[in-house]
């Protein structure tokens, strides 16, 4: 189902280095890239051992036997309106929060994996070019019906073969739920206060974050949504850990003057708050204190 060329539409940091890795490998046929401003022919890829390397993609103009969607969470259905796929073109969702994700997944006519990815990476500030592959991760795929076992493992062994370590799985609404969780505390913080993610790990910002996974749990465990291992703060104290060196994409997104994702990442937490009628005053003021 997906032998053939495949597209990535989005040409920001995670979509252009999706894009350099699929391009090392034969498994797609070829791999290009749509951006806001039309294809792009190269890619420029600083890999994680500090190296640069340039990539070289394909024009996107065969019908793709897959895409890989990586643009903003608000802007996938437009862009996918633009981009005039084939009907029945499946879809791979990189996105932020858990908005966009079961929209498409109901609406879209082919199949729609989902992605939970702690791959990082960044755009170089102008006037320089470039993506820097900040950290390696590993990208957690599948369907929100578990229907396309099939295609999520194919996925899944063509990303792992051109380097970036995925696996398929049948949880992927709790995974995502779990990388909603992280990104709804990392975000928010380090965006107000202009900081990388491993401020958050101390005072004074170590109390915000506290409050904000209780109401996290609090939230979670209403909607009967299976914490992760470690706990909740445990969980997030492990990613601010783990990326302490790592900008957020919502501070990326404030520094250049772009829109955020703030609504993809916190409403739909807001909105199990007021199913369930809980109180949860971190996360209201995180969202009314963080630009749209």
């Amino acid at each position: 189902m997906t032998a053939g060329p495949w597209l990535v539409l989005g040409a920001g940091a995670l979509g252009q280095l999706f894009a350099a890795r699929l391009a090392t490998t034969n498994d797609t046929g070829s791999i290009a890239l749509l951006g806001r401003h039309g294809a792009l022919n190269q890619v420029r890829l600083q890999e994680t051992d500090g190296n640069w390397q340039t990539r070289t993609l394909a024009y996107p103009t065969m019908a793709p036997a897959l895409v890989i969607v990586a643009t903003k969470a608000f802007d996938a259905e437009q862009a996918l309106k633009q981009a005039q796929l084939a009907p029945g073109t499946p879809l791979l969702l990189l996105q932020n929060g858990f908005s966009v994700q079961p929209r498409l997944s109901t609406h879209w006519p082919g199949p729609v994996l989902c992605a939970a990815t702690t791959e990082a990476a960044y755009r170089q500030p102008p006037p320089a070019t470039g993506v820097v592959h900040a950290a390696a991760g590993h990208t957690w795929l599948g369907d929100l019906a578990a229907t396309h076992g099939a295609l999520a493992e194919t996925v899944a062994a063509t990303l792992t073969r051109a380097g970036l370590a995925a696996s398929a799985c049948d949880d992927i609404g709790e995974r995502l739920w779990h990388k909603l969780a992280v990104n709804a505390v990392i975000n928010p913080l380090t965006a107000r206060h202009r900081v990388h993610n491993g401020a958050l790990a101390a005072p004074p910002f170590s109390a915000e974050v506290e409050e904000l996974c209780a109401e996290i749990a609090q939230l979670m465990a209403a909607a009967q949504i299976s914490p992760p291992t470690e706990g909740w703060r445990g969980w997030v104290s492990a990613v601010i850990e783990a990326t302490a060196g790592n900008r957020s994409s919502m501070l990326q997104d404030v520094l250049a003057g772009r829109p955020t994702e703030r609504d993809a990442i916190l409403a739909p937490l807001l909105a199990l708050a007021d199913t369930h009628a809980l109180a949860v005053p971190r996360l209201r003021a995180c969202y009314h204190a963080t630009p749209g």
